[in-house]
């Protein structure tokens, strides 16, 4: 046989022993993912009983109700974004921020939890509310539905704990996700546990071949919780205009840490 041909059987035999391991990866996922799946789904129903809650109190004219429930009702979406996120026109309608729009927060496309958000804290009022927060609604209930439908990518699912994080090192350290309410260490947990629970998820599938990374990765979780839990208050937690620019940069530290940890995640599982 001439190099040639050596060469082309070479790589053919690498493709398949690639496609073989790439089935088996897949195999090997199906149980983690139809769990993950059943997780987001009850996240999904539990963001649409909450969100009405919110959107009633809004709608009412309850403003300090409303207020209260503001952030414990995005913990739900914080946690499965992800999956939310891969329904862009939805995403958009529910989470998009102020700076996103040309007229800012005039703009009549601004929509979603932050317009309500600003309404609630920079006007302490409902007043023009009620559209604002029947949409709301409707989209959240819409993703629901879409959710149910949904057949779960895994690259999608498992890069999803990364993707948490790094949405959290990237762009919520500043502050700049829940600019008028400060509660954006409400939005870190839902992050921070979207991201633990694909890991836990995935754990078994590793941990036998990977066991240093593995308890590398628990620690940096741990790390991020005890950071966390520095700022609870009651059964929340503190406003983030509290944390000084040390507190913001200890906590930016920790989250970058798990965030490079986890984006090698989707390789250990032969998902590249």
């Amino acid at each position: 046989m001439k190099f040639g041909s050596l060469l082309v059987a070479s790589v053919f035999l690498s493709g398949l022993s690639m496609q073989a391991m790439a089935q088996e990866a897949s195999y090997d996922l199906v149980e983690p993912i139809a769990e993950y799946k059943i997780y987001v789904s009850e996240k999904a129903q539990k963001l649409e009983e909450d969100t009405k809650a919110f959107t009633d109190a809004v709608k009412a004219g309850d403003v300090e109700k409303a207020k209260s429930l503001f952030a414990s009702t995005r913990l739900s979406y914080e946690a499965i974004e992800p999956i939310a996120e891969l329904f862009n026109d939805l995403d958009v309608s529910i989470d998009s921020r102020a700076d996103d729009w040309e007229k800012a927060e005039e703009d009549p496309e601004f929509t979603g939890f932050h317009r309500i958000e600003y309404g609630l804290w920079v006007k302490n009022s409902t007043e023009e509310l009620t559209p604002f927060a029947d949409k709301l609604m409707a989209d959240v209930s819409e993703l629901n539905k879409r959710i149910a439908d949904l057949t779960f990518p895994p690259e999608k699912v498992v890069g999803g704990a990364a993707v948490l994080m790094e949405e959290v090192a990237a762009t919520k350290i500043s502050g700049e996700e829940d600019r008028y309410s400060h509660t954006d260490l409400w939005d870190f947990k839902g992050n921070f546990d979207g991201a633990r629970k694909i890991f836990d998820l995935m754990r078994p599938l590793i941990e036998e071949k990977e066991g240093e990374f593995v308890k590398k990765v628990d620690d940096n979780f741990n790390t991020v919780d005890e950071t966390l839990a520095k700022y609870k208050e009651g059964d929340g937690y503190q406003t983030y205009d509290k944390l000084d620019e040390k507190d913001r940069k200890v906590l930016a530290l920790a989250v970058n840490t798990l965030a490079e940890d986890l984006s090698t995640l989707r390789g250990k599982l032969g998902l590249n």
